[in-house]
């Protein structure tokens, strides 16, 4: 009899995946023997690539496959989304775990050959009918739980237990040498300090003012003494650059020059991470690496960074949490927070460095 096989389903997002992480782990140690595939859409699947307990990442590349039918690469195009189905379809699984939860997981569900099609059921926030796809359906939790508890709240009921929270990134040598390379150029030793901001999210609604995050980044360089590099993908290099124009302290702007594993390897090197409700924040936390993490219209206590060395910074509205990508309030959630109050965090969790100087802009 060869090897059970087990399939999870979590396509996105990169903060969604990282949660997932732990229940990945969990399954490995309950069964050491399974081949474990993960389906993951393309944005999020670099964090998979060579991850130790993974056997095979499918990559869904939906977005792309969507746009490509409909230019003279259809074919092309075409031919993609064939090679994924049939690599879908290759195999029986013994076990299908939907953590998505919603339909493009089900529309992929529904493809898979599985024995067990195992979710959450009916009950559960923004799932539009996901759970018709399944044949075990574990009842459904509260939201207001954090999403990874619930996605080991859904193994648990199959008798899966999770003893430690794992993330186990396949942060790899490579990695760690090209974040340390990246950063020596731009001044920062092997050995030395430093505090990275992402100030960037998918929602307009998530972001803060671009002259406050600039007045916190001058008094991270100016008053606690550390180097501030900000992170980003290429599409943020302009909004942080005018982050910057705000500054009169030297910074160093990272947008678009790490994937996702070397992001991961330099946040590990950070002191601190201080940055908005995105995908990063997650992946600073999954390397053990502090945050100050400001929310505005989403809920900490369901996607905030996981554990107890982070601290959110929510200013209080009647509004909260909305859960709009846009805000019809002038987006004052967030604008409401205010740079003393991130201050007073910030200070509060890394230690005043006496061995530098405020360096100002030539």
């Amino acid at each position: 009899m060869g090897r059970p096989a087990i399939l999870i389903v979590k396509l996105s997002a990169i903060g969604d995946v990282v949660h997932t992480l732990p229940a990945l782990n969990a399954l490995r140690r309950h069964f050491p023997g399974a081949h474990i595939t993960w389906l993951v859409e393309e944005a999020a699947s670099g964090l998979l690539a060579g991850h130790p307990a993974l056997d095979r990442v499918l990559v869904s590349r939906r977005k792309a496959w969507l746009k490509g039918l409909g230019s003279a690469y259809r074919q092309q195009h075409a031919h993609e989304i064939k090679t994924f189905l049939c690599n879908l379809r290759d195999r029986e699984y013994e076990m299908v775990f939907d953590f998505q939860a919603a339909l493009k997981g089900a529309a992929l569900i529904a493809l898979v050959r599985g024995r067990r099609k195992i979710g959450f059921g009916r009950g559960l926030q923004h799932q539009e009918g996901s759970y018709f796809f399944l044949n075990e359906r574990i009842p459904a939790v509260s939201m207001e739980i954090h999403a990874l508890e619930r996605g080991l709240m859904m193994l648990k009921a199959v008798g899966i237990s999770c003893p430690a929270i794992e993330y186990r990134l396949p942060i790899t040598a490579d990695h760690r040498i090209q974040a340390s390379r990246a950063l020596s150029e731009n001044g920062i030793g092997s050995d030395q300090a430093f505090v990275a901001i992402n100030p960037m999210a998918k929602w307009e609604s998530k972001l803060w003012c671009q002259d406050r995050f600039g007045r916190v980044a001058d008094r991270v360089r100016s008053e606690l003494g550390y180097p501030v590099v900000f992170t980003g993908g290429p599409e943020d290099r302009p909004y942080i650059s005018a982050i910057q124009d705000h500054m009169t302290t030297r910074s160093v702007n990272f947008c678009g020059r790490t994937d996702l594993l070397t992001l991961a390897a330099l946040l590990q090197r950070a002191t601190l991470m201080i940055t908005t409700d995105t995908g990063p924040m997650h992946i600073a936390a999954a390397v053990g690496t502090p945050t100050v993490a400001l929310f505005g219209p989403t809920a900490p206590w369901r996607t905030g960074p996981y554990g107890l060395v982070h601290k959110v910074i929510q200013a209080e509205r009647p509004c909260q949490p909305c859960f709009k990508r846009r805000c019809p309030y002038s987006y004052k959630c967030m604008a409401t927070i205010k740079v003393e109050t991130v201050m007073t965090a910030v200070e509060a969790m890394v230690p005043r460095r006496t061995d530098t100087v405020w360096v100002p802009m030539e």
